[in-house]
């Protein structure tokens, strides 16, 4: 490997250690009910993405709160000692994919088949602390202006 490259692979590497990711793949949800779902918790603090999934009566909000749950757990595995209502997490981003389509027949009037498609999703969700994301103030820049 190149010194290019393994310049690049190391600032990649370092900035992974900040993100604490979970995925779901081939969730039987078609995407379109899932973006909604998404669309409630994104840029939500934690604990009130919980209390959001867990009272939505959507078909997509459990499996979604046990995701969250599961990123949660990630970010306690790489910061151990460090309380989770003193990092100000909340939900980073939230990705949903298209996953594998399943094509079916369903019978049809004078021996035709209609097609229907089974979707399924990908869910990535990133969660990051508001701690970590606030840009540091420069006062050398206020000071010369």
């Amino acid at each position: 490997m190149g010194r290019r490259k393994h310049n690049s692979a190391e600032a990649r590497k370092e900035a992974n250690k900040n993100l604490y990711v979970a995925k779901l793949m081939n969730n039987p949800t078609s995407p379109q009910k899932t973006r909604l779902v998404a669309d409630l918790v994104r840029g939500v603090d934690v604990e009130k993405a919980l209390g959001i999934l867990q009272y939505n009566p959507r078909e997509s909000a459990p499996k979604m709160r046990k995701l969250l749950l599961s990123a949660i757990a990630n970010w306690q595995a790489k910061n151990e000692g460090v309380r989770m209502e003193d990092a100000k997490l909340y939900v980073k981003q939230v990705m949903v994919d298209e996953g594998r389509t399943m094509k079916r027949m369903r019978t049809a009037p004078q021996g035709r088949g209609y097609r229907i498609r089974k979707r399924s999703n990908h869910i990535t969700m990133i969660i990051g602390s508001r701690l970590e994301d606030t840009p540091v103030a420069s006062t050398e820049n206020e000071e010369t202006k």
